[in-house]
Protein backbone atom coordinates (compact mmCIF):
# COMPACT_ATOMS: atom_id res chain seq x y z
CA UNK A 1 0.00 0.00 0.00
CA UNK A 2 2.69 2.46 0.81
CA UNK A 3 3.72 2.85 -2.91
CA UNK A 4 0.30 3.91 -3.84
CA UNK A 5 0.19 6.80 -1.19
CA UNK A 6 0.48 10.65 -2.16
CA UNK A 7 3.65 12.02 -1.14
CA UNK A 8 2.90 13.82 1.15
CA UNK A 9 -0.21 13.17 2.35
CA UNK A 10 -2.41 16.14 3.06
CA UNK A 11 -3.36 16.90 6.35
CA UNK A 12 -6.16 15.06 7.47
CA UNK A 13 -8.41 17.68 9.71
CA UNK A 14 -7.49 21.44 10.09
CA UNK A 15 -7.61 22.85 13.55
CA UNK A 16 -11.42 23.73 13.39
CA UNK A 17 -12.31 20.29 12.09
CA UNK A 18 -10.61 18.59 14.96
CA UNK A 19 -12.25 20.52 17.67
CA UNK A 20 -15.69 19.85 15.50
CA UNK A 21 -14.83 16.37 16.18
CA UNK A 22 -13.78 16.61 19.88
CA UNK A 23 -17.43 18.43 20.21
CA UNK A 24 -18.91 15.83 18.54
CA UNK A 25 -17.76 13.72 20.47
CA UNK A 26 -18.50 15.32 23.92
CA UNK A 27 -22.31 16.03 23.10
CA UNK A 28 -22.37 11.99 22.74
CA UNK A 29 -21.12 11.63 25.56
CA UNK A 30 -23.16 14.00 27.25
CA UNK A 31 -26.23 12.77 25.47
CA UNK A 32 -25.80 9.33 25.10
CA UNK A 33 -23.22 8.11 27.79
CA UNK A 34 -23.05 9.62 31.13
CA UNK A 35 -27.10 9.81 31.81
CA UNK A 36 -27.26 5.95 31.50
CA UNK A 37 -24.05 5.42 33.45
CA UNK A 38 -24.83 3.15 37.19
CA UNK A 39 -28.62 3.33 35.22
CA UNK A 40 -28.18 0.16 32.98
CA UNK A 41 -31.24 -2.10 33.19
CA UNK A 42 -30.65 -5.94 33.18
CA UNK A 43 -32.16 -5.51 29.37
CA UNK A 44 -29.52 -2.38 28.36
CA UNK A 45 -26.91 -5.16 28.60
CA UNK A 46 -25.79 -7.84 25.83
CA UNK A 47 -22.75 -9.97 25.25
CA UNK A 48 -21.19 -10.49 22.11
CA UNK A 49 -18.56 -12.99 21.19
CA UNK A 50 -17.43 -13.86 25.03
CA UNK A 51 -19.19 -13.02 28.70
CA UNK A 52 -16.83 -9.88 29.20
CA UNK A 53 -17.30 -8.54 25.65
CA UNK A 54 -20.56 -6.46 26.26
CA UNK A 55 -22.27 -3.85 24.87
CA UNK A 56 -24.73 -1.71 26.02
CA UNK A 57 -27.83 0.97 25.06
CA UNK A 58 -25.61 3.36 25.15
CA UNK A 59 -22.30 1.89 23.22
CA UNK A 60 -25.30 1.51 20.17
CA UNK A 61 -26.67 5.54 20.84
CA UNK A 62 -23.35 7.04 21.15
CA UNK A 63 -22.47 5.44 17.99
CA UNK A 64 -24.96 6.29 15.89
CA UNK A 65 -24.87 9.77 16.91
CA UNK A 66 -21.19 10.37 16.57
CA UNK A 67 -21.41 8.35 13.22
CA UNK A 68 -24.51 10.63 11.85
CA UNK A 69 -22.59 13.68 12.55
CA UNK A 70 -19.47 13.25 11.07
CA UNK A 71 -21.15 11.60 8.08
CA UNK A 72 -22.86 15.51 7.68
CA UNK A 73 -19.45 17.31 8.74
CA UNK A 74 -17.20 14.66 6.08
CA UNK A 75 -19.52 13.40 3.68
CA UNK A 76 -16.40 11.42 1.68
CA UNK A 77 -15.01 9.51 4.98
CA UNK A 78 -15.68 6.32 5.81
CA UNK A 79 -17.07 5.69 9.21
CA UNK A 80 -15.92 2.66 11.09
CA UNK A 81 -17.80 2.20 14.35
CA UNK A 82 -16.82 -0.56 16.30
CA UNK A 83 -20.43 -1.83 16.73
CA UNK A 84 -21.10 -1.40 12.89
CA UNK A 85 -18.11 -3.91 12.37
CA UNK A 86 -19.99 -6.12 14.67
CA UNK A 87 -22.91 -6.07 12.23
CA UNK A 88 -20.65 -5.76 9.31
CA UNK A 89 -17.06 -7.25 10.02
CA UNK A 90 -16.15 -6.62 5.98
CA UNK A 91 -15.85 -2.91 7.29
CA UNK A 92 -12.45 -3.68 8.63
CA UNK A 93 -11.32 -4.32 4.80
CA UNK A 94 -11.96 -0.75 3.41
CA UNK A 95 -9.54 1.10 6.26
CA UNK A 96 -6.24 0.35 4.16
CA UNK A 97 -7.76 2.04 0.71
CA UNK A 98 -9.78 4.85 2.32
CA UNK A 99 -7.91 8.72 1.90
CA UNK A 100 -10.51 9.65 4.98
CA UNK A 101 -11.41 7.22 7.95
CA UNK A 102 -13.19 8.27 11.36
CA UNK A 103 -12.69 4.66 13.56
CA UNK A 104 -14.61 5.09 16.67
CA UNK A 105 -14.87 3.09 19.86
CA UNK A 106 -17.93 4.81 21.53
CA UNK A 107 -17.35 3.25 24.81
CA UNK A 108 -14.31 1.66 25.41
CA UNK A 109 -14.22 -0.50 28.43
CA UNK A 110 -17.60 -1.23 28.11
CA UNK A 111 -17.16 -4.01 30.88
CA UNK A 112 -16.31 -1.82 33.34
CA UNK A 113 -19.14 1.12 32.44
CA UNK A 114 -21.70 -1.87 32.50
CA UNK A 115 -20.33 -2.32 36.15
CA UNK A 116 -20.63 0.84 37.08
CA UNK A 117 -17.11 0.94 37.50
CA UNK A 118 -16.00 4.93 36.43
CA UNK A 119 -12.85 3.65 33.84
CA UNK A 120 -14.39 4.12 30.28
CA UNK A 121 -13.31 6.09 27.45
CA UNK A 122 -14.37 7.32 23.92
CA UNK A 123 -12.06 6.69 21.24
CA UNK A 124 -11.90 8.21 18.04
CA UNK A 125 -9.28 7.93 15.17
CA UNK A 126 -8.96 9.01 11.60
CA UNK A 127 -6.63 7.59 9.39
CA UNK A 128 -5.36 8.40 5.72
CA UNK A 129 -5.11 4.35 4.04
CA UNK A 130 -4.61 3.26 7.36
CA UNK A 131 -2.20 5.07 9.33
CA UNK A 132 -3.04 7.09 11.88
CA UNK A 133 -3.28 10.79 11.65
CA UNK A 134 -5.59 12.49 14.05
CA UNK A 135 -5.84 10.61 17.88
CA UNK A 136 -8.40 11.37 20.56
CA UNK A 137 -8.84 9.46 23.81
CA UNK A 138 -11.90 11.67 25.48
CA UNK A 139 -12.96 10.95 29.30
CA UNK A 140 -16.91 11.13 30.18
CA UNK A 141 -16.44 11.25 33.51
CA UNK A 142 -14.28 14.47 33.79
CA UNK A 143 -14.83 16.32 30.46
CA UNK A 144 -11.24 16.07 29.17
CA UNK A 145 -9.26 14.54 26.56
CA UNK A 146 -5.90 13.67 25.22
CA UNK A 147 -5.71 14.44 21.77
CA UNK A 148 -2.38 14.56 19.10
CA UNK A 149 -1.88 14.57 15.09
CA UNK A 150 0.91 13.44 13.09
CA UNK A 151 2.35 17.40 13.23
CA UNK A 152 1.96 18.31 16.79
CA UNK A 153 3.13 17.50 20.11
CA UNK A 154 0.32 14.79 22.42
CA UNK A 155 -1.54 17.09 24.94
CA UNK A 156 -4.46 16.73 27.33
CA UNK A 157 -6.75 18.73 27.05
CA UNK A 158 -10.23 20.29 29.12
CA UNK A 159 -12.68 23.25 28.45
CA UNK A 160 -11.20 25.33 30.51
CA UNK A 161 -7.26 25.98 31.06
CA UNK A 162 -4.36 25.51 28.87
CA UNK A 163 -3.43 22.39 27.08
CA UNK A 164 -0.83 20.51 29.12
CA UNK A 165 1.53 18.59 26.77
CA UNK A 166 1.88 15.28 27.29
CA UNK A 167 5.21 13.41 27.98
CA UNK A 168 6.02 9.31 27.94
CA UNK A 169 8.15 8.36 30.43
CA UNK A 170 11.79 7.75 30.40
CA UNK A 171 13.73 4.32 30.02
CA UNK A 172 14.58 2.05 32.15
CA UNK A 173 15.78 -0.94 33.52
CA UNK A 174 13.37 -4.03 33.28
CA UNK A 175 12.77 -4.89 36.85
CA UNK A 176 11.72 -1.27 37.15
CA UNK A 177 8.83 -0.89 34.46
CA UNK A 178 5.24 -0.88 34.75
CA UNK A 179 3.01 -2.24 32.07
CA UNK A 180 -0.11 -3.28 30.93
CA UNK A 181 -0.81 -6.77 29.32
CA UNK A 182 -4.28 -8.07 28.78
CA UNK A 183 -3.52 -11.94 29.31
CA UNK A 184 -6.85 -13.21 29.01
CA UNK A 185 -6.32 -11.70 25.04
CA UNK A 186 -3.17 -13.90 24.20
CA UNK A 187 -3.59 -17.33 22.94
CA UNK A 188 -3.69 -19.97 25.68
CA UNK A 189 -0.36 -21.49 24.30
CA UNK A 190 1.12 -18.73 25.31
CA UNK A 191 -0.23 -17.57 28.59
CA UNK A 192 1.55 -19.42 30.88
CA UNK A 193 5.03 -18.50 29.62
CA UNK A 194 3.45 -15.24 29.49
CA UNK A 195 2.49 -15.03 33.23
CA UNK A 196 6.03 -16.02 33.87
CA UNK A 197 7.46 -13.41 31.92
CA UNK A 198 5.31 -10.73 34.49
CA UNK A 199 7.16 -11.48 36.99
CA UNK A 200 10.39 -9.96 35.90
CA UNK A 201 8.87 -6.83 36.10
CA UNK A 202 7.82 -3.60 39.17
CA UNK A 203 3.99 -4.14 38.48
CA UNK A 204 2.03 -5.30 34.93
CA UNK A 205 -1.62 -5.61 34.89
CA UNK A 206 -4.64 -4.55 32.22
CA UNK A 207 -7.54 -1.53 33.39
CA UNK A 208 -9.46 -3.39 30.82
CA UNK A 209 -10.07 -0.22 29.16
CA UNK A 210 -7.65 0.63 26.62
CA UNK A 211 -8.31 4.36 26.55
CA UNK A 212 -7.15 5.06 30.02
CA UNK A 213 -4.08 2.70 29.34
CA UNK A 214 -2.85 4.65 26.60
CA UNK A 215 -3.79 8.14 28.50
CA UNK A 216 -1.37 6.76 31.76
CA UNK A 217 1.84 5.83 28.65
CA UNK A 218 1.07 9.06 27.47
CA UNK A 219 1.75 10.99 30.71
CA UNK A 220 4.44 9.02 31.58
CA UNK A 221 2.47 7.11 34.70
CA UNK A 222 2.92 3.60 32.88
CA UNK A 223 6.01 2.59 30.52
CA UNK A 224 4.56 -0.24 28.20
CA UNK A 225 1.74 -2.08 26.92
CA UNK A 226 1.97 -5.05 24.80
CA UNK A 227 -1.39 -6.49 23.04
CA UNK A 228 -1.97 -9.20 20.61
CA UNK A 229 -5.66 -7.60 20.09
CA UNK A 230 -5.61 -5.43 17.18
CA UNK A 231 -8.83 -3.85 17.02
CA UNK A 232 -8.08 -0.24 15.18
CA UNK A 233 -11.01 1.41 17.33
CA UNK A 234 -8.84 0.64 20.87
CA UNK A 235 -5.38 1.08 19.15
CA UNK A 236 -5.31 3.71 16.20
CA UNK A 237 -6.05 6.59 18.15
CA UNK A 238 -3.74 5.72 21.21
CA UNK A 239 -0.64 4.64 19.28
CA UNK A 240 -0.76 8.24 17.36
CA UNK A 241 -1.00 10.06 21.00
CA UNK A 242 1.84 7.93 22.50
CA UNK A 243 4.36 8.68 19.31
CA UNK A 244 3.48 12.33 19.33
CA UNK A 245 3.96 12.24 23.17
CA UNK A 246 7.46 10.64 22.79
CA UNK A 247 7.06 6.68 23.08
CA UNK A 248 8.26 4.15 20.63
CA UNK A 249 5.47 2.19 19.25
CA UNK A 250 6.21 -0.80 17.02
CA UNK A 251 4.67 -4.93 16.17
CA UNK A 252 6.82 -7.03 17.96
CA UNK A 253 7.74 -8.77 14.49
CA UNK A 254 9.11 -5.12 13.34
CA UNK A 255 6.53 -4.15 11.29
CA UNK A 256 4.83 -0.52 11.36
CA UNK A 257 1.40 -0.66 13.10
CA UNK A 258 -1.54 0.54 10.75
CA UNK A 259 -5.24 0.65 11.40
CA UNK A 260 -5.52 -2.37 8.84
CA UNK A 261 -3.41 -4.50 10.24
CA UNK A 262 -5.21 -7.14 11.87
CA UNK A 263 -2.85 -9.88 13.55
CA UNK A 264 0.40 -9.53 15.28
CA UNK A 265 1.77 -8.62 18.86
CA UNK A 266 1.58 -4.39 19.57
CA UNK A 267 4.57 -3.27 22.13
CA UNK A 268 4.55 0.43 22.82
CA UNK A 269 7.46 1.56 25.02
CA UNK A 270 9.12 4.89 26.21
CA UNK A 271 11.90 4.31 23.39
CA UNK A 272 13.58 2.72 21.11
CA UNK A 273 15.91 1.00 23.87
CA UNK A 274 13.59 -0.12 26.39
CA UNK A 275 11.36 -1.21 23.37
CA UNK A 276 13.87 -3.59 22.55
CA UNK A 277 14.87 -5.19 25.67
CA UNK A 278 11.03 -5.82 25.80
CA UNK A 279 11.13 -7.06 22.84
CA UNK A 280 13.61 -9.72 23.92
CA UNK A 281 11.31 -10.50 26.88
CA UNK A 282 8.26 -11.39 24.71
CA UNK A 283 10.21 -12.71 21.79
CA UNK A 284 8.72 -16.39 22.49
CA UNK A 285 5.41 -14.68 20.99
CA UNK A 286 6.90 -14.73 17.33
CA UNK A 287 7.85 -18.27 17.40
CA UNK A 288 6.08 -20.99 15.18
CA UNK A 289 3.88 -23.14 16.77
CA UNK A 290 4.56 -21.73 20.46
Amino acid sequence: MAEKLPAPLPTALSPAQQNQVINIVRRAAKAEIMPRFRGLASSDIAIKSRPDDLVTAADTAAEIMITRALSIAFPSALVVGEEAVAADPSLLDRIADAPLAFIIDPIDGTWNYAHGLALFGVILAVTQYGRPAFGLIYDPVMDDWAVADDQSPARMERPFGVPQRLRASMGKAISDLTGYVPMHLFKGAHQAQLAASLTQFNRSHSLGCSAHEYRMIAQGHTDFLLTESLNPWDHAAGVLICERAGAYVEMLDGGAYTAARQTGSLLVAPDKITWNRLRKVFGFLLESGA
